[in-house]
């Protein structure tokens, strides 16, 4: 896989600048393209949206719709539930990368931003079409050999305002490659996010043309602003907005968004970046404490959705964040039993939570307190049970959670990598409290450094030993870079399949059957942390 680092690589921290925009010399107006510049005397400018003074005024949202159209929205959404939901996934190298992408259209005070490359090379088209007909929901869909027509389609599909639209007639004469989304801050206190698209385009009288009637097939039909840029139709509420968005100051000119997309490396067919602070105050509930939206302050998220010949992967990266210590050892999934079902195991949380509990106190209020109902102090032995990593399994042989009479039901058990004299002794509250509630004792065993406990002392005692779960091939393929990892996630899903399978008919059986394995493994450092989602196919 080409890029600057492979999946699963760890992601290493750093402190990040403030964001900035280095505002690059104007260039010559273009063809087609609006003249930069203040507005028109008598435009729809004058009617302006206050924004910050950097953008210029932003146009308000009119009382009688929000935001942009429902079908603009759609579009984005058809196109990534069509393309990604759908299974339809390719190998993230040699994509056709070339030329302008949507953020060095799209406006640069973006607090959310998504991309998306309709046309991979040919042999991503393959893995993708491949991919998708495993599935009874894309296989009709996906019968050609064109994405763009793939995912117009299955717009199509899911919008009957869309129904008098021609893909050949209307839309693939003008209708690029990728297509971008960005989600600007509210104009004023109390408003909506303001939503800007950009298409590439490969001729501009067609695409105007093309978009209009897109959005004709509404009963009432609403003004639509469309702007061009670079190659780029940059479609907003109004026009008003569209060619001032045209004319401001690209995404790819603030720093810590290209800072962020460097990080995560090679963007595959579908990336995305956020603000997290912006996006917090605008979603979080009033009563959210200022410490919760403290830990956010700086915080940006960034991923990508890229593929291999069986898999599909979601990789992604957070950086800013106010976590000053990171990971000091792997949790090593791979050292469970080869039976192992399902795995989780994260390492540092207790480092973190020591280091944080008074931010994590604040943030939670009384909530923070709820373990003491079981005779715990708080921090200290949930720091002490946590230690230096923690590993929850469940085993694949005899797997059966409704446990018959007289039968064991599910084994499962946890590993703590900790001071186990400490660790035990916290354990003994727990079970205190267990046996007031009728809970019988658990299995305990030992190892170095390690104390086990699982619903049965055969089960202790087998995590108690090194297992071979490293050389499983469902396992290789679904956690990748499993002995670095910070925290990992296993589900060998041919195995749990048995517990929902014979439930499934038809072609949602025929669905889940083509699913194999699901991992997730990942890396903390201070102030940044790596995962690599994937989803493994049969």
């Amino acid at each position: 896989m080409s890029g600057n680092m492979p999946p699963g690589t760890p992601f290493p921290g750093d402190q990040d600048p403030d964001r900035t925009v280095a505002y690059r010399t104007p260039r010559p107006p273009q063809q087609g393209l609006p003249q930069q510049g203040p507005p028109q005397q008598g435009s729809a400018h004058t009617a302006g949206w206050p924004i910050s003074e950097e953008f210029g005024p932003a146009a308000p949202s009119p009382p009688t719709r929000k935001g942009m159209r429902g079908w603009i929205v759609a579009l984005v959404a058809a196109i990534v539930v069509g393309v990604v939901g759908g299974g339809g996934v390719w190998a993230a190298a040699k994509l056709s990368g070339g030329g302008t992408q949507p953020h060095e259209v799209l406006p640069g005070n973006a607090i959310a931003y998504v991309r998306i490359d309709l046309d991979p090379a040919a042999n991503q088209k393959i893995a993708m079409f491949d991919i998708a007909r495993k599935f009874s929901a894309t296989k009709e869909t996906f019968s050609g050999d064109d994405p763009r027509k793939a995912a117009f389609e299955a717009l199509r599909g899911n919008d009957p305002k869309l129904s008098h639209v021609d893909y050949a007639k209307d839309i693939e004469p003008w209708l690029g490659d990728r297509i971008g989304f960005a989600v600007l801050p509210p104009a004023q206190k109390g408003a909506d996010p303001g939503p800007v698209l950009a298409v590439q385009v490969k001729d501009e009288e067609a695409a105007r043309a093309g978009l209009t009637r897109m959005s004709s097939g509404a009963a009432e039909r609403e003004p639509m602003g469309i702007a061009f840029r670079d190659g780029y139709a940059i479609v907003a509420p109004d026009q008003s907005a569209a060619d001032r968005y045209a004319a401001t100051p690209p995404l790819s000119e603030d720093s810590r968004f290209t800072g962020d997309m460097d990080a995560l490396g090679e963007q595959g067919v579908l990336s995305f970046w956020g603000d997290l602070a912006q996006i917090a105050q605008l979603s979080t509930p009033r009563e959210a404490t200022p410490a919760a939206l403290e830990l956010l302050k700086d915080a940006r998220f960034a991923g990508a959705l890229r593929f291999g010949d069986d898999y599909a992967e979601l990789t992604g990266t957070a950086r800013g964040t106010d976590v000053k210590t990171g990971q000091t050892e792997a949790v090593k999934l791979g050292d469970l039993p080869s039976s192992t079902a399902a795995a989780l195991g994260v390492t540092g949380l207790g480092t973190i939570l020591q280091d944080k509990w008074a931010d994590i106190e604040k943030a939670l209020g009384s909530q923070s307190r709820a373990p003491e109902q079981y005779g715990l102090t708080m921090p200290d032995d949930l720091v002490t049970l946590l230690g230096k990593s923690f590993t929850l399994a469940l085993d694949g042989e005899d797997l059966n959670l409704a446990t018959p009479l007289g039968g064991t039901g599910p084994k499962v058990g946890t590993i703590l990598e900790t001071d186990p004299a400490k660790a035990e002794s916290v354990l003994a509250k727990l079970e205190a409290a267990g046996a007031d509630a009728g809970q019988a004792a658990p299995g305990k065993a030992h190892g170095d450094g390690k104390l086990i406990f699982a619903t049965s002392q055969d089960y202790a005692d087998k995590l108690a030993t090194a297992g071979t779960l490293r050389d499983s091939e469902s396992f290789q393929k679904a956690v990748p870079g499993a002995d670095d990892a910070g925290f990992a996630l296993y589900a060998d899903l041919d195995k749990l399949e048995t517990l929902y399978i014979n439930d499934l008919e038809g072609e949602a059986k025929a669905n889940v059957a083509v699913l194999r394995a699901v991992g997730l493994s990942g890396t903390i450092t201070e102030g940044a942390a790596g995962f690599t989602l994937r989803v493994v196919f049969n």
